[in-house]
């Protein structure tokens, strides 16, 4: 077997939360990319999961811009980066969602190849003092100390914020001292977030796999999935319903695409999900 286009290359990876460890593994594996993280980067100048450095742009600009500083402090012409989006669930109420993007940027053959993973079942949440919601049921909830906390007060003093307890009797401490109001939350950040790193260990194994493969017209690497067709039909009655009928897999360095059927080969829809048969 020949040696892929990234056997033997270095990717710059934009992170300071040790994502490192989830992306290394895999990319040496696949690919066989070795990653380097540079010395003294800062990545929360380019906003940061609480908010008190707003995050510019969309998810996929965020991440552009992580792997250009990157490459930037560097000069290497492969930068790669991640980058993640947690909160309520868009049609299941009470129910938490999270989406992480990794883009790695190839200057050498100015491509981008871009992969994706959601998880319906994050580690998030949080706990406002003075409320109804019992701690102890809390913290068990999201598995502290294990899963890192973040603190932070509304009067009388706004914008404080301690980030990263994991320590019971320090966190019992501020609590002990904070006025109604503040409010505990989960620490988003992936050293601080054992389900989150997770999640990014199956995102980093989806992108090996993506850098793998290549392009049956041009044969540059990482032609995957780009987005979806909706419509599958109705087994019963054959209306089309709301569920992914077909895949659009796409090359990022030449214009070739193809329509392909689902991964898991089901070509009709149960009839409790279509609008005629169950309205």
């Amino acid at each position: 077997m020949r040696p892929g286009p990234f056997a033997g290359r270095t990717a710059v990876f934009a992170t300071m939360h040790g994502k490192e460890a989830a992306f290394g593994p895999p990319l040496a594996a696949g690919p066989g990319l070795t990653l380097v993280v540079p010395e003294g980067i800062d990545t929360d100048r380019l906003g940061t999961f609480t908010g008190d450095i707003p995050r510019a742009g969309t998810i996929e600009e965020a991440v552009r811009a992580k792997a250009r500083l990157g490459m930037a402090m560097t000069g290497l012409n492969l930068g790669l980066a991640s980058e993640g989006a947690y909160g309520p669930h868009p049609q299941i109420p009470f129910l938490a969602l999270g989406l992480e993007t990794a883009i790695l940027l190839d200057a050498a053959t100015q491509t981008e190849v871009r992969e994706t993973v959601t998880d319906e079942t994050p580690t998030y949440g949080r706990f406002e003092t003075g409320g109804t919601q019992d701690l102890d049921t809390f913290l068990r909830r999201v598995d502290f100390p294990a899963q890192g906390l973040i603190l932070s007060w509304g009067a009388p003093e706004p914008g404080r914020m301690i980030k990263g307890l994991r320590d019971p009797a320090v966190l019992r401490a501020e609590l002990g001292s904070a006025e109604a109001g503040a409010v505990l939350e989960t620490d988003m950040r992936a050293h601080m977030n054992p389900r989150r790193m997770e999640t990014l260990r199956r995102l980093a194994t989806r992108l090996a796999d993506r850098l793998c493969c290549t392009c049956p017209l041009c044969e540059a690497p990482g032609f995957g999935r780009t987005g979806v067709e909706t419509g599958l039909p109705c087994g019963c009655c054959g209306t089309a319903t709301g569920l992914v009928v077909s895949e659009l897999w796409s090359c990022p360095a030449c214009a070739h695409s193809e329509r392909r059927g689902r991964a898991d080969g089901t070509t009709r829809a149960d009839p409790g999900t279509c609008p005629l048969c169950n309205p």
